[in-house]
């Protein structure tokens, strides 16, 4: 397979049908009249690119395993991405109305309800990887699942995304250092470590060598950053009906991002700098790994 000829918009629309069959088995096990799980349904079926249970599947492939084996950790990862989508639409944080085109929890059903689908997201999305066997017909063996509930659980707790999240909260205020060096270990934690952990626990889901991870996690931990200054990038230039979202209001808010920081001439080419550099970390994989290289392209390129 050559990287030039990989077809990268069938295989994000194959894996995403996947993953959105295998979210949607998971939540079929109750009952759907019930309001929570109404409520986790609207937010976690609304779409989505899916991206980080996709870089956990082509991580696996980059390995040379067969990728069902990471479905576990794929889908526990996307509904802990849901969970903090939730909790990040809520007044008490970004206080928005839209995600992905739909009303958020909140406005679809209530704040309480919306605080209680994210809690119920997070905490099944490890019973899934604890307990596989219920959905999925291969996964990892119990030690190797332990390991995984280790990582995604430091990724999205205080070593990660919820750290992030109040680092992010506290910027607005006048006694924090504006600062790119902030700036970065912000969304290094709030968004960062769950795409990092994506990618490694579907390097980790098939038993990959020491080696083979660390490489893939550099290539994750600049995608993951790149990833965030691209969001910083549309919330200026992009278009909301392609987006499902709002733009301006990082600049209505007066928040702190890259093109904040250092402008959006500057943030476009550090972008740039990211990605190549994450592609030279995974330089020695072999086709293989084509689709890791197709997404970190398609991250500084897409237009949602």
């Amino acid at each position: 397979m050559n990287s030039m000829e990989f077809n990268l918009l069938q295989y994000l629309e194959e894996k995403q049908g996947l993953v959105n069959r295998y979210l949607k088995m998971i939540l079929q096990q109750f009952d759907q009249d019930r309001e929570l799980i109404m409520a986790m349904n609207h937010s976690l079926m609304a779409g989505g690119k899916r991206l980080r249970p996709i870089l956990s599947i082509a991580a696996a492939q980059a390995c040379g395993k067969d990728f069902f084996i990471a479905l576990p950790a794929c889908c526990a990862i996307e509904m802990i991405h849901t969970f903090s989508l939730i909790h990040d639409d809520l007044p008490a944080m970004d206080n928005d109305d839209l995600r992905r085109g739909l009303p958020t929890c909140h406005k679809k059903f209530s704040e309480a309800t919306a605080i209680l689908a994210g809690d119920a997201l997070q905490t099944h999305a490890f019973n899934i990887i604890s307990q596989p066997e219920h959905i999925f017909k291969i996964y990892p063996d119990s030690q190797t699942r332990l390991k995984l509930i280790s990582l995604i659980s430091q990724a999205a707790g205080i070593q990660g995304m919820a750290e992030g999240q109040i680092l992010d909260m506290q910027s607005f205020q006048p006694e924090q250092n504006d600062s790119l060096i902030h700036l970065k270990k912000i969304h290094a934690f709030k968004t960062g470590k769950i795409i990092t952990v994506s990618v490694e626990a579907g390097a980790v889901s098939v038993g990959a060598d020491p080696e083979m991870i660390r490489k893939l996690v550099v290539y994750a931990d600049k995608v993951g950053l790149a990833f965030q200054v691209v969001d910083d990038i549309l919330n200026i230039e992009g278009d909301p009906k392609i987006m499902g979202k709002a733009t301006g209001s990082d600049a209505l808010n007066d928040k702190m991002t890259f093109p904040a920081i250092i402008g959006l001439d500057k943030s476009k080419k550090y972008a740039e700098n990211l990605i190549d550099d994450a592609i030279q970390a995974i330089s020695q994989f072999d086709e293989k790994a084509d689709p890791l290289r197709a997404i970190a392209d398609y991250t500084i390129n897409r237009d949602h």
